[in-house]
């Protein structure tokens, strides 16, 4: 959440982020309770002092009547001033936590997602000599992918992944694994997509690797509601009888991992690469893309997620994204990069990029990356802050984006790599990991 001062100093600015994103929040309504809380808080504060003066003055012998009843109205009104406080206090907090994060200078105003910019479009689409199948077909030919008997087990929007698929999902997570863990894959990225673009006041990232991650599956309530990432609720899984639910995607639990904890500036920036299988409902997207597995409710995910000082964030927004095109290009896939709109790039977020990968059986651009940049608005919650070297403690900011999304990232390769008799080629990088094999 922002900064109540902030809100304060920066009124117009944050009621336009509020209209700008589509926010049902009240910006007027947060001032006055603040207001109410800082009153309330006042008074407390003078009738406990009232109250430790009268204390001593009992204790120095002082046992006057007029002492005794106002110690006891002094108790009373305390109890009612600390219980309207609360009230207050609560009503507060909820409708602070509807002020979304303020965009990033450059983000586009829009109020629906083609009010997204395209800002760069990469690589030649391919051109076959026969009509492209979609992902769905091959992989029914090759018996790859299984949904009837998924539906079956587990209902829509499940599927089992079989045979040379699940080896080609493994190959793509050691090839992950491999480059962001390589210092010098990290330098690259800096040199070719970071420093080209980097405001000119601002110090080029650290090339500092990944470190690989399993996390939990699950998350406490509090904690994903400290991430901001709980809403919309309909869409996440919980576990009936428990403040747990089943993570929506990595970052969920790496950006909390820290939660409540102080970082030594020595130990940043923390960049962590989780792999863990997500879940969500994908409410509000039943009759859409019901074939193949591009929309479902269980799937694999490599995800980054960086832990930096204020003034190192925005860099390492940018080696993010940039990371996220070397991957793309590494497997010679057709992309483009997507500046996304106020409307779109969701609460917590100063800026978001979305990478889409075109894809030959569908005819068209398809997301498979989203690179997220929230500043301080989720570790004010998460309270994770760092210690500075001068001894000064200040709240961190944090980015995430995905690496690959395992499902979307098989889909573009089957489509792109396809062949007239329904194999596909494997991308060069991946060839070590598939023993060599030049086409599965």
């Amino acid at each position: 959440m922002l900064d109540i001062n902030y809100i304060r100093k920066n009124v117009d600015i944050v009621k336009k982020a509020v209209h700008d994103k589509g926010a049902m929040a009240d910006v007027d309504k947060v001032l006055q309770l603040d207001d109410e809380r800082r009153a309330g808080l006042s008074r407390a504060e003078s009738l406990r002092s009232e109250r430790n003066d009268i204390s001593s003055k009992v204790k120095s012998g002082d046992r006057s009547k007029e002492l005794i009843t106002r110690g006891k109205e002094i108790k009373l009104e305390l109890s009612k001033v600390e219980e309207a406080v609360k009230a207050v206090d609560d009503d507060y907090i909820r409708e602070l936590k509807l002020i979304p994060n303020v965009p990033y200078a450059d983000v586009p105003i829009g109020m629906t997602e083609d009010d997204n910019v395209v800002a760069e479009v990469v690589g030649e689409i391919p051109k076959f000599d026969f009509e492209p199948k979609n992902h769905w077909e091959i992989g029914q030919i090759r018996n790859w992918i299984d949904k009837e008997r998924a539906t079956k087990v587990a209902g829509a929007r499940f599927a089992y992944i079989e045979g040379e698929m699940v080896r080609l999902q493994m190959a793509i997570v050691n090839f992950v694994m491999d480059s962001l863990g390589d210092e010098k894959v990290i330098a690259e990225v800096v040199e070719k997509f970071v420093k080209p673009i980097l405001p000119k006041d601002m110090a080029a990232p650290s090339t500092k690797p990944l470190r690989p991650i399993l996390p939990p599956l699950m998350i406490k309530t509090e904690m994903y509601d400290a991430m901001d990432r709980l809403e919309p609720r309909e869409d996440r899984y919980k576990i009936e009888g428990d403040e747990l639910w089943l993570q929506g995607s990595a970052e969920h639990v790496l950006g909390s991992m820290y939660a409540d904890e102080i970082i030594e500036e020595k130990d940043m920036p923390i960049r962590m690469l989780g792999y863990a299988s997500s879940f969500r409902q994908e409410a509000g997207t039943y009759g859409k893309d019901m074939e193949g597995i591009i929309r479902m409710h269980q799937f694999d995910k490599l995800e980054m997620e960086g832990l930096t000082t204020a003034e190192t964030s925005f860099a390492e927004h940018l080696l993010f994204i940039g990371i996220q095109r070397w991957l793309v290009e590494a497997l010679g896939l057709p992309y483009r990069v997507l500046q996304k709109c106020t409307i779109d790039i969701g609460k917590p977020n100063a800026r978001g990029i979305d990478i889409e990968v075109y894809l030959p059986g569908q005819g068209k651009y398809r997301e498979t990356h989203t690179a997220d940049y929230m500043t301080d608005y989720q570790a004010r919650r998460l309270k994770t802050r760092v210690r500075r070297e001068n001894g000064d403690v200040e709240l961190i900011h944090t980015n995430d984006a995905t690496a690959f999304a395992l499902g979307r990232a098989m889909v573009a390769i089957i489509e792109n790599y396809q062949t007239e008799d329904a194999k596909v080629r494997v991308p060069e990088v991946l060839k070590k990991y598939l023993g060599g094999a030049e086409e599965i």
